[in-house]
């Protein structure tokens, strides 16, 4: 049976964690990039995530954290993406449309 707890412990942390990350990157893009993405708003998602981690860290309760974790998948596999892509810059593609050859200081291929 301690097996099975230690299990389940390692479960819900894991869970805990998943809803972590998906709120601090609800948390890092801008509002206006929810608008271009035709997502719901950031309040809207930081609410939801918000309440799926104070779910996992203080109540219980299996059905609350599957709720939370339904959530959180949902944000990475359609909102993260969606929000990188309009967002560019650190998430998405490189400002001033450089290529996949340009490192921190310019071309790596000589300006060819």
């Amino acid at each position: 049976m301690q097996g099975f707890a230690g299990l389940m412990w390692l479960i819900y942390l894991a869970m805990f964690g998943f809803a972590v990350v998906a709120f601090v990157l609800a948390a890092v893009f801008r509002d206006d990039a929810y608008r271009a993405a035709n997502k719901q708003g950031k309040g809207f998602w930081l609410i939801i995530l918000g309440i799926a981690v104070v779910v996992n860290l203080l109540v219980p309760m299996l059905f609350l954290q599957i709720a939370g974790l339904i959530a959180s998948i949902v944000f990475i596999v359609d909102v993260f993406p969606a929000l990188k892509q309009v967002s560019g810059g650190r998430w998405g593609r490189r400002q001033g449309g450089g290529s996949s050859s340009d490192g921190p200081y310019g071309p790596w291929n000589g300006g060819r």
